[in-house]
C-alpha cells in the first residue's frame, strides 16, 4: 500500500501563491506592525467605534470588538455592508479597512461617513481609500505592506488596527514585556503547528476533517476567531462550515448536534482559559454527551484574551491550508470572488 504524500509535497503541488509562506510570517508581521511609528495622538473623545471592512480585511474588526467587550471602554460595532448604520453619527470614530483600498462596500461607507462630517481612520496598502482620505481633513490612512491576499495579511492588518487603538487610547495596551512574551510564545506555537512538520496539531486535525462536514463551536469571547476560521475554510479549503457561540447554541443548535443527523459532521470546539465557569460546564457536558465523531477541542493557549485569539487564528489558518491541499484545492485560489468583482465592475 502506497503512503500518502507528505504535506510539503502537497504544498509544492497545490499552493500556487505560497499561502503557507505568508502564514509562516504571521508572527513576524504582527511584530512589524506593533513596532511601527503611526504618528497618532491619543484621542478618547468618541462615543464608540464603527469598523468597516469586508472579508479578510474585515476580520480584524471582530477581534477589536472582542477585546473591547472584554476590557475596553467604548462599544465597537462591526459593519460588513454598504453605507453606515442609520444610527451612526460623527461622534463615532470610523475605522475603515480595505487591504486593496478598493473594496466598494467599504468605500461607500467611507464616503457616506465623510459627507456627514465623520472622522475616518483607514488601513490599506493604497488604492482609492488612501486617495479619498488624503483629501478629508481630520482623517488619515495607515499603510500596510502590499502584495498579498487580504486573508494572508492578517498580521499586518490586525496588528496595525490594534496598534492604532492602543495609541488612540481606546483599548488597553499591554506592557512591552507582555507583548514580547506573547510574540515569543506565538512563535513557538507557529513552529510546532507548521504543516512542514507533518505531525503537529494542524496536520493531524486537517487529516481528520477530509470528507467531513464541519461545525465550529466557541465561547462568545473566542467567537471572532471561530468565525474567521469558518471563512478560512470557505476561502482556503473551498469547504462549507458552520459556526455558533456558546452559550447561545445551547438554546437551539445543540438539539441538532444530539440527533442522528450530526453523525457525519465533525465538531470542533474552541476553548481556553478565562472563560465563565458556567461556560466551562456547558462545554464539558457537550463533550461528554454529544455523539458526533470526530470531536476536537482546540485549546487556545495564551495569558490574555488577545493572545488566545491570535493563537486560534494562526493554528486554524494552518488547518484550513492543510485541508485544502489534502483535497487537491489551491488555498490561494479566489476565482469566484475575482469573477464577481469583474462582473460588478462591468455594470457600474
Amino acid at each position: 500500500m502506497m503512503s500518502s504524500p507528505d504535506f510539503q509535497s502537497l504544498l509544492s503541488q497545490f499552493d500556487s501563491r505560497d499561502m503557507a509562506g505568508f502564514t509562516r510570517n504571521f508572527v513576524k508581521d504582527l511584530k512589524s506592525a506593533f513596532t511601527a511609528e503611526l504618528g497618532i495622538e491619543e484621542d478618547t473623545d468618541w462615543s464608540g467605534v464603527l469598523c468597516l471592512g469586508m472579508g479578510g480585511s474585515g476580520a480584524g474588526g471582530l477581534f477589536l470588538k472582542a477585546l473591547s467587550d472584554d476590557s475596553g471602554g467604548l462599544p465597537f460595532v462591526v459593519w460588513n455592508d454598504y453605507g453606515v448604520p442609520s444610527w451612526w453619527g460623527p461622534e463615532w470614530l470610523v475605522i475603515a479597512t480595505s487591504y486593496s483600498g478598493n473594496t466598494e462596500e467599504t468605500l461607500d461607507g467611507v464616503r457616506e461617513a465623510i459627507s456627514a462630517g465623520g472622522t475616518v481612520l483607514g488601513i490599506s496598502s493604497g488604492g482609492d481609500l488612501a486617495d479619498i482620505l488624503s483629501h478629508s481633513e481630520g482623517s488619515t490612512c495607515l499603510r500596510v505592506p502590499a502584495g498579498q491576499m487580504p486573508r494572508s495579511a492578517f498580521g499586518h492588518i490586525f496588528g496595525t488596527q490594534l496598534l492604532a487603538c492602543w495609541e488612540l487610547g481606546i483599548l488597553p495596551r499591554p506592557s512591552p514585556e507582555e507583548i514580547e512574551g506573547m510574540l515569543g510564545r506565538l512563535s513557538k506555537a507557529s513552529l510546532e503547528s507548521d504543516l512542514s512538520t507533518d505531525s503537529g496539531i494542524a496536520a493531524t486535525l486537517s487529516r481528520s476533517l477530509v470528507e467531513k462536514e464541519i461545525g465550529i463551536v466557541a465561547p462568545t469571547c473566542l467567537g471572532a476567531a471561530a468565525y474567521r476560521f469558518t471563512c478560512q475554510l470557505n476561502e482556503n479549503s473551498a469547504k462549507f462550515a458552520g459556526v455558533t457561540d456558546i452559550p447561545e447554541m445551547n438554546h437551539n443548535e445543540i438539539v441538532a448536534w444530539a440527533s442522528k443527523s450530526s453523525h457525519d459532521r465533525a465538531l470542533l470546539v474552541l476553548s481556553g482559559n478565562g472563560l465563565h465557569p458556567r461556560t466551562n460546564s456547558r462545554i464539558e457536558w457537550m463533550l461528554g454527551e454529544l455523539e458526533s465523531k470526530p470531536t476536537w477541542v482546540i485549546f487556545c493557549e495564551g495569558e490574555s484574551l488577545l493572545e488566545r485569539l491570535l493563537y486560534a487564528a494562526h493554528i486554524t489558518d494552518w488547518v484550513s491550508i492543510g485541508l485544502a491541499i489534502l483535497t487537491k484545492e489551491d488555498p490561494s485560489d479566489m476565482h469566484p470572488i475575482e469573477s464577481l468583482k469583474s462582473h460588478l465592475s462591468s455594470i457600474q
